[in-house]
């Protein structure tokens, strides 16, 4: 089969285009044609080295397609060995495309339990973009921060892949959105998909700025910071609200006002991905028929693989960027 293979981390140049054989699935296990496979930030940083993945590699967590051995349309979930607790991943927890073979492929093979319906009406750019980021949104907003209908939500950086199928998920919910992002344009998309409103947060003002659009003016129940800017997010909380984060692009270290933080009663809530359980709810509230498909910015053939990866790094898209064999 044709797969993006890696002999080395570094640049997208190390992304290559090869003949490769497809292993056995195994027991437990099936193999999935690929029909498109989205890109996520986290593709780059296997690329970079960051997950010490085996070499040569083929990366993706995201894919959307067709079981060999049923001829199922199926969306993959790429949580593997997420274990039997809810609260977090067990020891053998890890992303598809880490260490095991991943979507950047004409097929994959990924554990049955990690499969699911292509939701009807989506085509297959859309399917495969649903998986990571929609399961860790729903983890995010649902399963962390218990987000419910009424409630405020502010979503940091308007236009990423989280940031963007929150937001969708926010509507289904019912939650009053707004967001922060880095350009007008961003901003605009936003509102196209939603948010109630929002601001740039190119300023150090901006958590006070946004905090004067919440519905009382005093702050948001939820703030969802997967760009890392804690320090920043949690002053734009209400008094008792909740702060759930899930990222470290802006930044990896912040510095926190202890007395502010327990005088506001706030709540810190860390995540990442999510399991089984939360890919059913995720697939449950899509079902329902209240939350968009997300938005797909642009389209690659798989052999492009390393130019798909130069523009998600280049930034400034509204949308995911999805490989299609």
């Amino acid at each position: 089969m044709k797969a993006i293979v890696m002999s080395e981390f570094g640049d997208p140049g190390v992304l290559v285009p090869t003949d490769v054989d497809l292993a056995d699935p195994g027991p437990g296990w099936v193999t999935v044609e690929i029909r498109a496979a989205a890109l996520n930030w986290h593709d780059v940083l296997v690329r970079r080295g960051r997950y010490a993945s085996p070499l040569p590699h083929t990366p993706g967590a995201d894919g959307a397609g067709v079981r060999t051995d049923t001829g199922e349309e199926v969306l993959i979930l790429p949580s593997l060995f997420w274990g039997d607790r809810t609260d977090a991943p067990g020891a053998g927890f890890q992303i598809l495309g880490d260490s095991t073979p991943g979507t950047y492929a004409q097929y994959v093979n990924v554990p049955e339990e990690c499969l699911a319906p292509k939701p009807a009406g989506y085509s297959w750019e859309q399917a495969a973009a649903l998986p990571l980021v929609g399961v860790t949104s729903f983890r995010a907003l649902v399963t962390r921060a218990g987000l419910r209908a009424g409630e405020s939500l502010l979503i940091i950086g308007a236009g990423g892949g989280v940031s963007t199928m929150a937001l969708s998920l926010a509507g289904g919910i019912g939650a009053h959105t707004h967001v922060t992002g880095s350009s007008e344009e961003k901003l605009a998309g936003a509102r196209a998909a939603g948010a109630a409103g929002g601001v740039l947060h190119t300023r150090d003002t901006w958590p006070e700025e946004v905090k004067e659009l919440s519905p009382d003016g005093k702050g948001f129940d939820v703030v969802l910071d997967p760009v890392g800017l804690w320090d920043h997010s949690l002053r734009a909380l209400r008094p008792g609200g909740r702060l759930v984060v899930l990222g470290a692009n802006v930044a990896e270290h912040v510095t926190l006002d202890v007395r502010k933080y327990f005088f506001g009663q706030f709540s810190l809530l860390g995540t990442t991905m999510g399991g089984p359980e939360d890919f059913r709810g995720l697939m449950n509230l899509i079902a329902a028929g209240d939350v968009a498909p997300p938005p797909i910015a642009a389209t690659y053939p798989l052999g492009d693989a390393a130019e798909a990866h130069r523009r998600l790094e280049a930034g400034g898209e509204y949308g995911k960027i999805v490989l299609v064999p």
